[in-house]
């Protein structure tokens, strides 16, 4: 993952709201809005939700190489993060996903039975305007 500016790692810490985008069994796109937490240092991007959701089971679905894009505008700026995914719900990695979220939004996810989390391994940032 290549470095990301000061004022995109800014960006991607405000509390808004971004688009996912994955693929259906039959290769056409979903795209849903989401909640997101984004660690630059790691490149992983995290999205909780439940199991049965459609993107969870589209991740699932692709295998090793689901891959997704994880968009963030606000007006003429945005930056998109793609890369692998892949859907667990491992308790120590969905703990980590909530404490994030928690304080980007200032509150906990929503907290099915089924809570779980989409891991993205970010290889390609895009941006405009940052």
């Amino acid at each position: 993952m290549t470095q990301l500016s000061f004022t995109t790692k800014a960006f991607l810490t405000r509390p808004r709201t971004a688009t996912l985008t994955t693929l259906r069994p039959d290769g056409t796109p979903h795209v849903t809005p989401v909640r997101f937490t984004f660690d630059p240092a790691t490149g992983l991007a995290r999205v909780t939700t439940r199991a049965g959701a459609r993107k969870a089971r589209n991740v699932a679905a692709g295998g090793p190489s689901a891959h997704v894009a994880l968009c963030q505008a606000d007006g003429f700026r945005w930056v998109t993060l793609e890369g692998r995914a892949t859907v667990t719900d491992d308790p120590a990695r969905l703990a980590e996903a909530i404490r994030r979220y928690t304080a980007r939004y200032h509150a906990a996810p929503p907290d099915p039975p089924d809570l779980t989390v989409i891991e993205i391994a970010v290889d390609r940032v895009l941006n405009l305007n940052l």
